[in-house]
């Protein structure tokens, strides 16, 4: 794998994925298809909301141009077409999705190195290139996981809120609800540190924390990303698309397990986001084909327990890429409803911005679109690494219960950026 060197506290970041989103399954299919066990980086598009546009169009006329058949989602695929790409990694965030539905896109980014939209298109290679794809069919990885943490160092997390800012935001939500503006409304905390040494290998190691279907890392000159999220923001496969929300936490033992199942505040915020994916995608699906295939069951993440449904739609004839990443962004697992009240609730009541958080991360392939939701993701600039966590508001919430939720949810991402106990600062 080719990589650049890193000073003492990074200052470039060369472009780099480790293990393609989403990571292992789809991309190992995709590669084995070619007969190829590395990717190189064909092109890439980089987009930031300053530069004007509206950022689903600009990524659909990219990838159609790559050539990637993302016009018609609905469409059976096609044959093989000589010379066309393996596929691409997407980034979407928070922000760009707010802008592309005309929604308040809240405060600015605590991280503004990282580009709002990115895409990075690969090619079928023998031998190495600037990114490096699994290395067998069964998933084998390479990279910065395997990479030593050589003065790797993380400082003390700064809280962009204190506990009491983080609840007096909670309980102004529930005030919201009240006077009917909204039902439900997520609200995200952000903290980052100072660090030296090598970024990469601390995030690729969160990319692996148990039960991160989306995980991996992308970077680009100065920042990066390393996800490590559950969730399924939206899925497309053979014209049918399906999302995953995920709403409610409980730490993972048998009694949280049974919490979780009984909370009637917990099921009521859950039911509260299916209705609200139901309608998002009804607005690209053919009609009476919006189905509920799962309704709150129970998967692990880390040390907690998520409750997750199913939801899934025939797509409409027709409907683009851009037309299904405006309906269903920003995701409504992290926004609220009704979406638009939920995101100017969002954008009046968070100190900082959403950053690379709550954003998309994911593939597209010539067979297949599969973007993860940006939930346990951490980003990193050449100074410091950031990180957001959060939860749904209702009526029923109880503002310190939301606040430790929110640490819960913070604290397997902040270890494994942390690293081996013991790790000291470099002299």
């Amino acid at each position: 794998m080719i990589r650049e060197e890193s000073t003492l506290r990074m200052r470039h970041i060369g472009p780099l994925v480790v293990g393609t989103l989403p990571v292992r399954p789809l991309v190992s299919r995709t590669v084995t298809e070619f007969g190829q066990s590395v990717l190189r980086e064909r092109s890439r598009l980089e987009w930031r909301i300053t530069d004007g546009g509206d950022p689903t169009r600009l990524l659909e006329d990219f990838l159609a141009a790559a050539g990637l058949p993302v016009r018609d989602l609905a469409a059976p695929p096609g044959p093989p077409v000589p010379g066309a790409p393996a596929g691409a990694t997407v980034y979407f965030s928070a922000a760009a999705a707010a802008h592309a539905i005309g929604a308040p896109t809240g405060p600015a980014s605590p991280v503004p190195a990282v580009p709002d939209l990115v895409a990075v298109v690969y090619e079928p290679a023998v031998g190495h290139g600037s990114v490096t794809g699994p290395a067998d069919p069964d998933g084998a990885d390479s990279g910065p996981a395997d990479t030593p943490d050589g003065g790797w160092w993380l400082g003390p997390w700064r809280e962009s809120w204190t506990p009491a800012q983080h609840a007096a935001a909670v309980e102004q939500a529930r005030a919201a609800i009240a006077r009917g503006d909204v039902y439900q409304v997520n609200v995200v905390g952000h903290a980052s540190a100072d660090y030296t040494g090598d970024p990469l290998p601390a995030l690729a190691r969160l990319a692996t924390l148990p039960g991160a279907r989306y995980g991996g890392v992308l970077a680009g000159s100065g920042w990066a990303i390393g996800c490590a999220s559950p969730e399924t923001l939206v899925e497309v496969t053979a014209g049918r698309a399906g999302t995953r929300p995920i709403k409610g936490t409980r730490p993972a033992t048998a009694t949280g397990r049974a919490e979780l199942l009984a909370s009637p505040k917990e099921r009521a915020e859950h039911i509260m986001i299916v209705d609200l994916e139901r309608n998002d995608l009804a607005r690209v699906a053919k009609t009476g084909t919006v189905r509920v295939d799962e309704l709150y069951g129970i998967r692990r993440w880390c040390d907690l327990w998520q409750a997750e449904s199913v939801v899934s739609a025939d797509l409409a004839d027709g409907c683009g890429l851009a037309d299904l990443l405006r309906a269903v962004c920003p995701g409504g697992s992290v926004t609220g409803a009704p979406k638009h009240a939920a995101l100017a609730e969002i954008a009046a009541r968070e100190p900082v911005g959403r950053g690379a958080s709550m954003g998309a991360l994911g593939w597209i392939g010539p067979d297949r679109v599969d973007l993860g939701l940006t939930i346990r993701t951490a980003a990193v600039d050449a100074d410091r690494v950031h990180v957001w966590a959060g939860g749904g508001i209702t009526w029923g919430s109880d503002p310190d219960a939301e606040v430790a939720e929110a640490a819960a949810k913070a604290a397997p991402v902040r270890a494994a950026l942390a690293g081996p106990a013991g790790a000291r600062r470099p002299r």
